[in-house]
């Protein structure tokens, strides 16, 4: 295989995306402190208020030493408690402390600032058919990844 081919193949121009994404997002949350996995956390987090951290790394695709790792930053800085579950002494429930909450709301528009910086380069029709063929890979080739998802159901 030459370089060319290399750099035309999937899993390098996901990676090289994923990267580019990840940068942007941490150049323009970098006044917040958050990653996306911990922006990611709290937005599931006040969705679902006191969901247990097996739960929280399924809808995250977290595997659970990586959720652990999340969880223990956010907690260090006041973002989270943990407790143990009323349902199951064996898990832990997880919610957003009042910093945690007001973390969040300040992060909404450096988040969206990430976002359209990362979708400027595309039109309209494009930003549908990138989210689509996206969600095509994942929802067909979910069962390969290391991390279950379990996404959470709103009505």
């Amino acid at each position: 295989m030459n370089l060319t081919n290399m750099y035309q193949r999937p899993g390098f121009l996901l990676r090289r995306s994923h990267q580019i994404s990840a940068a942007m997002f941490e150049n323009a949350c970098a006044g917040v402190g958050l990653t996306q996995a911990q922006y990611g956390a709290l937005t599931v987090l006040a969705s679902e208020p006191g969901i247990d951290q097996s739960r929280l790394a399924r809808a995250l695709a977290f595997d659970k030493v990586t959720v652990l790792r999340v969880l223990r930053g956010l907690e260090e800085r006041g973002l989270v408690a943990r407790e143990v579950s009323a349902s199951s002494r064996r898990q832990m429930a997880v919610q957003l402390t009042a910093a945690g909450k007001r973390l969040l709301k300040k992060a909404e528009a450096p988040v969206h600032e990430a976002y359209e910086q990362l979708m400027a380069p595309l039109n309209e029709a494009q930003r549908k058919q990138l989210i689509g063929l996206l969600q095509t890979l994942t929802d067909s080739l979910g069962d390969q990844a290391r991390a279950a998802f379990v996404p959470l159901q709103h009505g």
